[in-house]
């Protein structure tokens, strides 16, 4: 990636325009100029017509607050803040707080040489096999030629990847026979292809739903070899609905808990206390530790906005505008903060899309904005509440239509305490880029224009 990125930079020239290991804390609005004053912890600041925040969706760590964590005397490192040189496990007690995608990454590669791997378990993670493999020069060659046709592809479909396309049809409609055909494919095939390759009501049919994930935990159970151990990794009963969680991808993270060497603690049954200087103590047990890892996740959608203190019309918190819910329209403009345009944010697709999708779709769309605005000589775009109450309806809508409220996700910002539980990210690529194109077509309906 880094390579990709220097050729990029060497073809384009964009670090010219860019300000390294800047900080932003503060941005303001002057409505006297239609201004932002944006400022940085160095104490750099510079005025701009327009603010365009792209801080991605998984831009604020969340570290839980552990009584104690501060005193742990071994290195303690949360997986967003990864040393860049890495950290030594081998030979080492390593413990894991969290199973989401992160923490999958870290178990299975600890559980190759860690003396002890311990893995804090709150849900199981319902993860998919990766099928990682090289692809060969012939392979190679066929997709390049493709190119044209797979980035054409991935607007039209519920989601970016262009090679994911659903049976129209319900799970319960089909037979038993077939339906397990359609599941083992998308099975051998790994990566998301079980997730979002199988059948197109499997987030929005229970039945459907539990088919999924009754294939799911018979492919999984067969990987673990103590009984106990599957019920807790792949339990009889789903812990939410299949997917309603993205699930993350594994290559060996099962067979790690076959060793004799790694301890799952499920903290429904024995929560953390405390961390202490050598480790971290349960309600039954202290688990003594050389490592401590935090793989607990992000303060999503919301977190990189709310963490800067921006100010729209009349100083007015965007953290205290977006208390009682996320509001904005189309997921660019929020009410009372004009000419803020938000790329990768809340209430888009952001985290139902590849990243390159989303940044080139909705990147466009906010450029031939600015640029319809700077020919008509206008200097002001803000979106009205109408507009943005009709969105927020939009999105408690399609919550209500999928499964995804069922499972305490940071899709839903479930995962942080105190958190608003609603729905962050919108699951509709195709809808979400026609409601765009028809805003955009009607001179930017919703926005009020000055």
């Amino acid at each position: 990636l880094r390579a990709y990125f220097r050729h990029v930079d060497r073809k384009l020239d964009i670090s010219r325009d860019v300000r390294f290991n800047t900080r932003v804390t503060e941005a303001r609005f002057d409505a006297e100029q239609d201004e932002w004053l944006i400022r940085a912890e160095d104490g750099y600041q510079v005025r701009a017509r327009f603010f365009i925040p792209c801080l991605g969706f998984a831009a604020q760590a969340y570290v839980p607050d552990y009584p104690g964590l501060e005193t742990f005397a071994g290195p303690c490192h949360h997986t967003a803040r990864w040393p860049q040189h890495g950290v030594d496990l081998a030979g080492k007690r390593v413990g894991v707080i969290g199973t989401g995608a992160s923490g999958v990454q870290v178990i299975q590669e600890a559980g190759r040489v860690a003396s002890h791997t311990t893995v804090f378990q709150r849900t199981p993670m319902l993860a998919l096999p990766m099928r990682q493999r090289r692809l060969d020069a012939a392979e190679q060659a066929k997709m390049k030629q493709e190119y044209p046709a797979i980035f054409d592809q991935r607007n039209h479909g519920p989601t970016s990847f262009y090679d994911l396309v659903p049976d129209p049809r319900s799970a319960m409609e089909v037979s038993e026979e077939e339906r397990l055909a359609v599941f083992e494919d998308a099975w051998q095939k790994g990566g998301f292809h079980f997730w979002a390759g199988t059948f197109a009501d499997v987030l929005y049919n229970e039945a459907s739903n539990r088919e999924a994930y009754r294939f799911w935990r018979y492919k999984t159970r067969a990987r673990i070899k103590d009984p106990a151990l599957a019920e807790k990794l792949a339990p009889t009963e789903p812990p939410h609905p299949f997917g309603a969680k993205r699930p993350s991808l594994e290559q060996w993270y099962y067979e790690v808990f076959n060793q004799h060497n790694t301890t799952l603690v499920d903290l429904r049954e024995e929560p953390i206390e405390e961390i202490t200087p050598r480790g971290v103590r349960t309600a039954s047990a202290l688990h003594e530790l050389d490592v401590l890892v935090l793989a607990t996740g992000f303060d999503a959608g919301t977190g990189g906005f709310t963490r800067m203190d921006v100010r729209g019309v009349d100083g007015r918190r965007l953290r205290d505008y977006w208390a009682d819910g996320v509001r904005t329209h189309l997921g660019y403009g929020v009410p009372g903060f004009p000419n803020m345009l938000m790329l990768y944010g809340p209430q888009s697709p952001t985290a139902f899309c590849n990243g390159p999708t989303c940044a080139e779709v909705q990147g466009e769309w906010v450029v031939d904005c600015l640029r319809r605005l700077r020919s008509q000589g206008r200097t002001r775009i803000e979106a009205t509440e109408e507009a943005a109450n009709a969105w927020v309806k939009h999105m408690h809508d399609l919550e209500e239509m999928t499964l995804l409220s069922r499972a305490d996700s940071w899709y839903m910002g479930a995962n942080v305490p105190g958190k608003r539980r609603e729905l962050l990210f919108h699951p509709g690529v195709r809808i979400y880029l026609d409601h765009c194109d028809t805003c955009a077509k009607n001179s930017y309906e919703g926005f009020r224009i000055g």
